[in-house]
């Protein structure tokens, strides 16, 4: 089966998945492919608010689980990107609104228009995690640089594993190159060690993140920063594109006078 179900997950929250699914999602879209991104975390939604699409909001996937609504109706494309859309999710339900048997039926009628379907799954193993996981034909598994997240990481991904589910595929998220050089982070290396699992990329601690999700645009859609082309430089490769991997360097006082990282 060709590989058009991704889901993004983890095993801590808070570690930016669902940054990274619309930044992938709308990276994808940029190179041309036809990509919705799913808000498969129940209850608690934000994707809308990451891709700045929550008062556009009229029908969710539960709505159409339960047929209130057909899939069309309940999909909200993205003005920025005419080939990304955005099938949002239920905020006033819990995670058992759909099975994973209907995430499974959901994701098949979206695979017959869409190139890419990116799920952003709850954190943690319940139920959010296992309807995320059903349809999934590759897994990415988002992991800040520290001990606990890592720690986590390797759980998930051991589930995911045992599911046969996959390829699993790592981002490294929030790296600091400065706090790795003084070892106070752990190195790309030290998490390779724990997880063996193959890096798909490597995302650097950027503070253009937090005012791109604040203003509801997914940093992509702006440019040229760390975090912006770590994010394309995934989506290129998830295309199958050869993009060599460098970890991100520590920025010397001078570049950050020119407005430049290495």
């Amino acid at each position: 089966m060709e590989e058009k179900v991704i889901t993004v997950t983890s095993g801590k929250g808070g570690v930016g998945k669902t940054t990274t699914t619309a930044n992938v999602g709308a990276a994808l879209a940029l190179l041309g492919k036809r990509v919705v991104v799913l808000d498969g975390d129940i209850g608690l939604r934000n994707l809308d608010i990451v891709m700045g699409l929550e008062n556009r909001i009229v029908y969710d996937v539960v709505d159409y689980v339960e047929g209130r609504c057909r899939l069309r109706q309940a999909l909200i494309r993205d003005k920025r990107a005419p080939e990304l859309y955005l099938l949002p999710t239920a905020q006033t339900r819990d995670k058992t609104a759909i099975n994973p048997d209907q995430m499974v039926q959901v994701c098949d009628e979206l695979r017959k228009d869409f190139d890419y379907i990116i799920i952003d799954s709850p954190a943690g193993i319940e139920q959010g995690f296992q309807n995320a996981l059903a349809p999934a034909d590759r897994v990415l598994v988002v992991t800040n640089p520290e001990v606990s997240s890592v720690r986590d990481a390797d759980r998930v991904i051991g589930l995911v594993e045992a599911q046969q589910k996959g390829p699993v595929q790592l981002i490294i998220n929030r790296l600091i190159a400065a706090r790795v050089k003084k070892q106070e982070m752990l190195s790309t290396q030290d998490i390779m060690d724990v997880l063996s699992t193959e890096i798909i990329g490597i995302v650097p601690e950027d503070e253009a993140i937090l005012s791109s999700s604040n203003r509801g645009t997914p940093v992509v859609f702006n440019g040229k920063s760390p975090a912006a082309i770590a994010y394309r430089d995934i989506a290129r490769r998830l295309i199958g594109e050869d993009v060599p991997l460098t970890p991100p360097q520590p920025t010397s006082w001078w570049q950050k006078l020119l407005g430049r990282a290495e």
